[in-house]
């Protein structure tokens, strides 16, 4: 099953048969960033193949990396071994050093970099010369960078003053680097609006050792601060201040340059492959624009807080003359929202592949690796591969869903309306695919600019369903086509996205739906759909099917179904069935499993824990979830009789 023919759902019987009959060109491309060792994807239909590298990433072209070790075949967060000192690569890993001095922080001076140049011969002299003047300590803090896992902090003097020269009072530090905690931890420290605050993990009065070796506490730590007085006899120095990782960066990215399509596509699907380890998340999304740059640059004009898109002669900034601008001009980069959309939400990882976003064609697209990692669990990303085809299906389809509020668990009839915007060269379509919460539970009829049209329901499952319709090309662009149906729906804002494509051309990939007004009359002009109570519990009522049933092996009524609708629940949870006798006596497990919202249905045999029948008499069919919220349980009786 090729990955680009659908929704995602794979399996589909109707796509598979589809592919079958494929003709002899084809507008599909597929693009992969990584995995270079790999062999391109073995499909049976043409397609263009193009090959990106990890290590092609530009900022001129929008791509960055932060913390990823690059890798052909693969990208990883970097590991940092706890036999290597950070503090001499502390620049060029992107951050600085930092002194504390009357006016606030400014950067470290050449006497501090004695404490951090490597050099055993050399020392920092902590003789007094600091506290001559206001502020009477010596405070250094050293910014990483980023937030990263460290194992230890390790200062000492020159071998030949080990003895006499050891730091008798000092604080060290640490602060994650989140904006939103600062001003809350235990001590803050500067001066002229320019202020750090750390927590203090060691405070020594007394210190009455040479080498000081301590572990730092198992988080992300970005900041570390190292704050000492003048000794109360003699000086004190250090040799070298040595600060030591340990295990991979909590926090990496990888955002690719952004991919020119060549002309506006049909956006397909995104799939991957690589590993996440437990505890770790690997979280991939795309986003897609009309025009080649994401973002949108500002230049103050110096008339008064005004600022503006335009340079000083007129011309729209991009990256490069925003980059040319004087700091002081530099009045920040937002996102372009008419041109982009934003970034989508996380995929699924374990899914394999997901939707590239953007609603209709788009001819720019740009895909992101967010990793979170623990010191000892982490993600590799193998390669990721996007789908497109040109031409698209049409210029623009939008869709619409009436109506917008529905009660939780029931049969509802909707009408689902689509207008597409063909171009003479543009494939058109004839398929429609509608998700569904559920199966639907019948398609009652299809109407085209009103008119009562021939379809064929051609595939449904509890994902959706999809139907052929008569054939919408640039003769007929603009003609609503409406779909008439029941379906049920279990959770709060369902959405119902669908998708379009032409099965003359089943390689190339269907065209997504974006929500709008797709008749001209103001109402729901959206593809969610609401829930008339909130508030009722995750589950409805719990229904068995037959009330009565004889697990005889007669093939008639032999077990019993037993079904309840799941509400609202805001991601996977344990739903578990159990039979009981009347007493209340757990008699055995029916079904134990993570569902989301939907319609749960179990089966019972009639057997007990061990396997054996039941005799006849009244039983208590119990079923439970758990949610964030607590525990919920419905019963139902159901009669087993011989």
């Amino acid at each position: 099953m090729s990955f680009y023919s659908t929704k995602h759902w794979a399996g589909s019987i109707f796509f598979a048969v589809l592919l079958l009959h494929v003709p002899a060109a084809s507008g599909l491309t597929i693009y992969r960033i990584g995995g270079e060792s790999f062999p391109p994807p073995d499909l049976d239909t043409p397609y263009e193949f193009v090959q990106i590298g990890w290590s092609e990433i530009d900022a001129a072209e929008h791509g960055r990396e932060n913390l990823i070790q690059l890798d052909p075949d693969a990208i990883r967060p970097q590991f940092l071994s706890s036999d290597i000192n950070l503090t001499p690569l502390i620049q060029e890993r992107g951050g600085e050093v930092l002194t504390f001095v009357w006016n606030g922080w400014r950067s470290h001076t050449e006497s501090d970099e004695l404490m951090f140049d490597g050099d055993l011969a050399t020392a920092f002299l902590g003789d007094g010369r600091f506290a001559v003047h206001w502020p009477y300590i010596k405070a250094v803090t050293f910014d990483l960078g980023a937030p990263l896992f460290l194992d230890r902090i390790r200062f000492f003097p020159r071998d030949k003053y080990l003895t006499d020269r050891f730091v008798q009072q000092f604080r060290i530090g640490i602060n994650d680097g989140d904006p939103l905690k600062d001003g809350t931890r235990e001590v803050n420290l500067g001066a002229a609006g320019f202020y750090f605050d750390f927590d203090i993990v060691y405070d020594a009065a007394e210190n009455t050792q040479s080498v000081i070796d301590l572990k730092f506490p198992y988080q992300p730590i970005r900041y570390v601060l190292f704050y000492s007085k003048e000794n109360t006899t003699g000086i004190w120095e250090i040799a070298e201040l040595e600060i030591y990782g340990n295990g991979f960066a909590p926090f990496a990215s990888y955002v690719s340059n952004v991919i020119d399509l060549g002309a506006p596509a049909s956006l397909g699907s995104l799939r991957w492959a690589g590993q996440q380890d437990e505890g770790a998340t690997l979280a991939l999304s795309t986003r897609s624009g009309l025009d080649y740059d994401p973002n949108t640059y500002w230049r103050y004009t110096f008339r008064g807080g005004e600022r503006t898109r335009f340079d000083a002669k007129g011309r729209p900034l991009n990256l490069a003359s925003y980059n040319k601008l004087a700091l002081g001009a530099q009045a920040g980069i937002t996102h372009d929202t008419a041109g982009w959309t934003f970034w989508s939400t996380a995929q699924d990882f374990a899914a394999g592949e997901g939707a590239i976003a953007g609603a209709g064609p788009r001819q720019y697209v740009q895909v992101r690796a967010d990793f979170t990692s623990e010191q000892r669990a982490s993600g590799r990303l193998d390669w990721m591969e996007l789908a497109v085809s040109i031409p698209p299906v049409a210029q623009q389809a939008i869709a619409e869903i009436m109506p917008a509020v529905v009660p939780p668990g029931a049969a509802a009839a909707f009408t689902y309306k689509v207008k597409a915007s063909v171009a003479s060269d543009d494939l058109g379509f004839d398929r429609l695919a509608i998700d569904t919460p559920a199966r639907v539970q019948r398609v009652d009829g299809v109407r085209l600019s009103g008119q009562p049209v021939a379809f064929e329901l051609l595939h449904s499952d509890d994902t959706g369903f999809v139907l052929a319709v008569p054939r919408v090309d640039a003769q007929r662009t603009q003609e609503v086509l409406e779909v008439d149906f029941h379906a049920s729906v279990f959770q709060f804002g369902t959405v119902f996205t669908g998708r379009i494509f032409n099965s003359q051309h089943p390689a190339e990939v269907p065209q997504a739906l974006a929500w709008g007004d797709a008749d001209g009359v103001p109402s729901s002009e959206r593809l969610r759909v609401d829930l008339t109570r909130l508030g009722t519990g995750p589950l409805g009522a719990l229904s068995v099917d037959p009330g009565v049933f004889s697990p005889n092996g007669d093939g008639i009524n032999d077990v019993v179904e037993i079904g309840c609708d799941v509400l609202n629940l805001s991601g996977m949870s344990s739903v578990v069935c159990w039979v009981y006798d009347v007493s209340g006596r757990r008699l055995g497990l029916v079904d134990a499993s993570r569902l989301g919202s939907g319609r749960y249905v179990g089966v019972w045999d009639g057997r007990d824990a061990s396997g054996s029948l039941l005799p006849p008499g009244l039983y208590v069919v119990g079923l439970r979830v758990e949610t964030d919220q607590g525990t919920t349980q419905r019963q139902a009786v159901v009669s087993l009789v011989y």
